[in-house]
């Protein structure tokens, strides 16, 4: 059913309050396609809505709304190990828990990540030496144009860090509703990320036998200690890309700043997006209705429920900020709609 007028609040983790001019919870495809169809006869703009934690809404939407509420999971085996086929309505933490409680490795690294299934191939989600891409095997996205169902392996997703085709040449041309993983036959933790190790390490776990749920519950208390929830302060997680640059750049910023934090990236290095934030100045900063999370600089927070252009003025504004200090671009890793 087609609603009119609708207060998408409830429905963005940063709590931002824009009206959508229409909206519609779809479960099954046939709900999506009637949907989609609905759209191309008024010729409205469409807004995928999962968990919302990866939207920032600047203004009302003119368009449709959708929320992806498809369900379902489904567990197999091959010779590689475990297949998950999930609906993208599905919560990914929960997954995520349900694989960890059934002994199962592979996505532990990934747990407490907010959104739904059917957004985490859109930026490869990652975390903690793991991203999506790693237990990736295809999904199935229905066309916005057409209605038709699609399918798309690996190689067709061109996933790079934080990124895939539906960010690029395919954005707003496909609506993903499942998901299918392999989890690994031999599973083997992941632990080489520093925060990770240094948690291991503190609590005298034995690193030669660790447990899916025991790397669970480190991710788990690790992103607690560092990031609020969005129920209890309203935020889109990382609002930044960790960013990307070259050895010349890296080594400059590190003569001149010995502490910072950066990871070798192939022939790049990885900057810690909240190290060069807190640096600067902007950790804990508090402007109108918005600021920076007191804790992680890299979390932009709406703890007034204000209007999305604030936000963004705060985000350019430190984007800008760190560009003039060290000569590094941020990137937001949040959609600007509309």
């Amino acid at each position: 059913m087609i609603e009119t007028d609708i207060d998408l609040q409830p429905h963005n983790t940063l709590a931002i309050s824009a009206r959508s001019a229409h909206f519609a919870r779809v479960c099954t495809l046939d709900e999506l396609r009637e949907a989609l169809v609905f759209a191309r006869e008024q010729n409205l703009p469409i807004l995928p809505l999962g968990g919302g934690s990866n939207i920032v809404l600047t203004g009302d939407f003119p368009g449709l709304a959708i929320q992806v509420d498809l369900r379902g999971l489904s567990f197999g085996a091959n010779q590689g190990g475990q297949v998950i086929e999930a609906a993208a309505g599905e919560n990914w933490h929960q997954l995520v828990m349900t694989t960890v409680k059934n002994g199962i490795g592979g996505l532990e690294n990934l747990a407490l990540i907010p959104g739904k299934i059917g957004a985490a191939p859109i930026q490869n989600i990652g975390a903690y030496g793991i991203e999506l891409c790693d237990r990736f095997v295809g999904l199935q996205a229905v066309e916005i144009a057409t209605g038709e169902l699609h399918e798309f392996s690996k190689e067709d997703c061109g996933f790079a860090y934080r990124d895939s085709i539906f960010k690029g040449r395919l954005r707003d041309k496909y609506i993903i509703t499942q998901v299918t993983l392999q989890l690994p036959q031999s599973w083997q933790p992941r632990i080489n990320y520093p925060a990770l190790r240094q948690y291991i390490l503190a609590h005298d776990w034995n690193c030669d036998s660790l447990t899916p749920g025991q790397v669970a519950q480190a991710v788990i208390d690790i992103r607690n200690s560092k990031l609020p929830l969005p129920d209890k302060i309203p935020n889109a997680g990382s609002f930044f890309k960790n960013p990307l640059v070259d050895s010349g750049l890296y080594q400059n910023l590190k003569a001149e700043h010995p502490d910072l934090v950066a990871y070798a990236s192939g022939e790049h290095w990885k900057l810690a997006a909240g190290w060069l934030i807190d640096r600067a100045g902007w950790r804990g900063l508090r402007r109108s209705t918005v600021g920076v999370h007191e804790q992680q600089a890299l979390v932009l927070v709406n703890p007034g429920r204000g209007a999305g252009d604030e936000l963004v003025q705060l985000a350019q504004d430190i984007a800008e900020d760190i560009h003039s200090k060290f000569g590094v671009s941020l990137e937001p890793e949040p959609r600007y709609y509309p």
